[in-house]
């Protein structure tokens, strides 16, 4: 792409006295996602019991091949959606058969896992060896870890959500995996569609955990699970809706689904997926590739640090950039660390400037609805509010 597509989010766009800087967070939805709303509504009053045909036997397979597509699985059967990340998260674990779970994971995973894996810790369900991720030389400390051997679950993310790094050599620890154990989750949230991915390689040996919150573009609702075959295969936590298909189990005991949906729960609101749906094939529609929208963001990245840089962003000049845009792959948000960034934060939404903090990180989040007009006018709020902060 070559210029910003703000004419595919003009409801969003046009709400007033607001410049959208964190498309990391809550991006924005695309025009088409109000129809897909309305179709969801329709469709419940007018299939009423019968919209489930429509929603399972249409639109969730739809939702399926859209993942599949994107990260190059060899099945869209290999995608299950839930309401959220966590609730996959703990339908995975509790197909655990031994207790406590031996696991490693980083200490800068999101807070969906981070809470979760402290009360578990607390409660004896898991045993928790976390690696220091902004070290600088994580990615050797954490092969090292996994690769010592004696744990059964290894989680990490692919961007880690407060910094913006890039965990790139996530994909050997596939080579670890096990259906018997270990086995191996990549929180996907800040990779989905960000991050261009190809998973074809590994797609048999991990699971990948995403939604469509942010870069998907399809906000809450719809959370997915890719499942390699034969990991996994009976969830102690489980919903009727994997009692569908093809099952297998003992004889007269619980049946599960031979694929993905036998971490189904039960009964969901679907219109999340009819909002991933329309906005996915938009993008497919429109040409928009994840690497195509990757490097339209990228260029406005080193625009943005290079006026900051110049002083045009007043305060924001004395904060450390967590995350430069490089030659490897980046995330689709600038990570700025620094004493005053909370009060920077407040100051800008104060003023109609949308961004967010993490601790003392400043993030700032780019999609292709921004363009170089977006990134001067940002600047300079930064220098008219933030200079005192």
């Amino acid at each position: 792409m070559t210029a910003a597509r703000k004419d595919l989010f003009s409801k969003a766009l046009a709400a007033p006295g607001r410049l959208h800087m964190a498309a990391h967070s809550h991006h924005l939805w695309p025009d088409v996602t109000l129809a897909a709303q309305v179709e969801a509504w329709e469709d419940a009053v007018v299939l009423a019991d019968h919209k489930w045909d429509k929603a399972l036997g249409e639109v969730y397979p739809a939702a399926q091949g859209l993942v599949a597509r994107e990260l190059n699985l060899p099945s869209p059967e290999t995608v299950v959606f839930g309401p959220n990340t966590h609730t996959l998260l703990a339908t995975l674990l509790s197909a655990f058969d031994r207790k406590p779970v031996r696991v490693l994971a980083t200490d800068g995973e999101f807070h969906s896992f981070r809470r979760q894996a402290q009360r578990w810790v607390e409660a004896g369900q898991i045993e928790l060896t976390a690696i220091d991720s902004q070290a600088p030389d994580f990615a050797e400390r954490f092969l090292e870890a996994a690769r010592a051997g004696g744990h059964d679950l290894i989680f990490a993310s692919h961007v880690f959500f407060k910094t913006g790094t890039v965990f790139d050599r996530a994909w050997e620890l596939a080579d670890l995996a096990h259906p018997e154990g270990p086995w191996v989750v990549i929180d996907g949230y800040h990779g989905f569609r960000a991050v261009p991915t190809d998973l074809s390689a590994v797609a048999d040996r991990i699971f990948y955990l995403a939604g469509g919150y942010k870069y998907a573009m399809a906000g809450e609702g719809a959370a997915f699970l890719h499942a390699p075959a034969g990991f996994a295969p009976r969830p102690v936590l489980t919903g009727w809706y994997a009692e569908f298909g093809d099952l297998e189990g003992p004889p007269g005991g619980v049946g599960y689904a031979r694929d993905a949906s036998r971490f189904l729960g039960a009964t969901f609101d679907p219109s999340g997926l009819y909002r991933f749906v329309a906005a996915g094939r938009m993008l497919e529609a429109e040409g928009l590739t994840s690497a195509k929208v990757a490097q339209h963001v990228k260029t406005l990245q080193h625009d943005l640090l290079g006026r900051i840089a110049a002083g045009e962003a007043g305060a924001l000049k004395a904060a450390i950039v967590l995350n430069p845009p490089g030659e490897r792959s980046q995330a689709r948000f600038l990570a700025l660390r620094h004493p005053d960034a909370n009060a920077w934060k407040h100051a800008l939404a104060e003023n109609g400037v949308v961004v967010d903090v993490r601790d003392d990180v400043l993030r700032i989040g780019l999609s292709l609805y921004h363009d170089a007009d977006d990134i001067a006018a940002f600047t300079a709020a930064c220098a008219r509010y933030i200079a005192s902060a």
